[in-house]
């Protein structure tokens, strides 16, 4: 009503809390594009593109997500990317899938999102120059971040089982795009069936030039995967790593070196890495001085969003709404971004939770 004073929002603090859990805007790093696309548009392509898939939406959704009854292994996880490579056939889908990954976050609640995305795999189907496909995927990220008022970055992965001529090409793609959108790179793919050494050498390198890493490691391979993207690569972020508490060492170089961690707890549920979420070593990793924090890794493939991985965290897991807060605060300073994108953040998120501006924790 004109000449009276808005109301203030209520700090999310001072609600009760599973709508404070609800509520709570959240930053997300670990989430993949290629596990991020909507079922709808997916049935949609099919028929469109003549596709062989299902056309009922119940035998569909099974060979795209993990539904009940499947099973929890990685064979069965990886399997759902396979099906999917043969949905990016032009650059109008890529470009689409873009979009609609950004809207489903910002409708979600995340304030910033680092999304990683492989483009060899997306080029592969059709024949497209991976570095092409970099700029539709990061001029359609810069357009509809700013019709969103969404804060993003783009990491850019590669496969280990994809070889090192493959991985080369995308990195030197990527360090040419630094600056456009493009912020760091990750190291993925069969990490039990493809060792990381083969990489480490190019990974340094994209290191010295200013490329920050995330390495997945620890989720179906062993915390000597962890150790080494720590010491031998040098990375900033650790995807998963959830095994990593296996190794004194690995613990220790972790805390000594600030490296954060990307957990994904469904994720893990679902790929077969823990039996339970109640048995998820997401709590120990706090515990023993780790810096976490929640991601969904495939929101599509899981079927769920960033806020069902923060409500699970309360409620199967024991969190309470501080901690909730802390692992989306520690995720603001794991961030990818300089300096002032990372103040802004901070700011936004201060008066979110308390009612007032956070301290900086970070300043790179």
């Amino acid at each position: 009503m004109p000449g009276t004073t808005p109301e203030r929002s209520q700090p999310v603090s001072s609600q009760p809390l599973a709508a404070a859990v609800k509520a709570m805007p959240k930053v997300e790093l670990h989430r993949h594009l290629e596990g991020s696309l909507r079922l709808e548009t997916l049935m949609e392509v099919a028929r469109a593109e003549g596709l062989d898939f299902p056309r009922d939406e119940a035998s569909f959704r099974q060979q795209v997500q993990i539904t009940a009854g499947q099973a929890h292994d990685a064979a069965n996880f990886l399997a759902k990317f396979r099906a999917l490579r043969a949905f990016y056939r032009s650059p109008e889908l890529i470009r689409r899938f873009v979009r609609e990954a950004l809207e489903d976050a910002a409708r979600d609640g995340v304030v910033h999102l680092e999304l990683r995305f492989t483009p060899y795999t997306l080029a592969r189907v059709r024949g497209f120059d991976p570095g092409e496909v970099m700029d539709w995927v990061a001029e359609q990220a810069q357009q509809s971040a700013e019709h969103l008022g969404l804060s993003v970055a783009l990491i850019v992965s590669f496969n280990r089982h994809d070889g090192l001529r493959a991985a080369e090409r995308v990195v030197q793609g990527a360090v040419d795009r630094r600056g456009r959108g493009i912020a760091g790179l990750d190291l993925a793919g069969d990490e039990a069936g493809s060792p990381a050494d083969p990489f480490v050498g190019l990974l340094r390198a994209a290191r010295a030039s200013g490329m920050s890493l995330t390495v997945h490691a620890g989720e179906w391979g062993g915390a000597e995967n962890v150790l080494q993207a720590i010491e031998a690569i040098g990375a900033h972020r650790i995807g998963h790593g959830v095994r990593v508490l296996e190794d004194e060492r690995a613990v220790r170089r972790s805390v000594e070196r600030g490296v954060f961690y990307e957990v994904c707890p469904t994720s893990n549920l679902l790929s077969g890495v823990v039996p339970s979420l109640q048995e998820h070593p997401l709590v120990a990793m706090i515990q023993a001085g780790l810096r976490v924090t929640l991601n969904s890794d495939d929101p599509s493939i899981c079927g769920i969003t960033l806020g069902d991985e923060y409500r699970l965290a309360q409620q199967e897991m024991g969190l309470s709404l501080v901690s909730l807060q802390g692992l989306v605060m520690t995720a603001v300073q794991a961030a990818f971004v300089d300096g002032g994108r990372r103040k802004a953040l901070e700011r936004r998120l201060g008066e979110a939770f308390f009612g007032a501006p956070a301290k900086s924790g970070r300043e790179g």
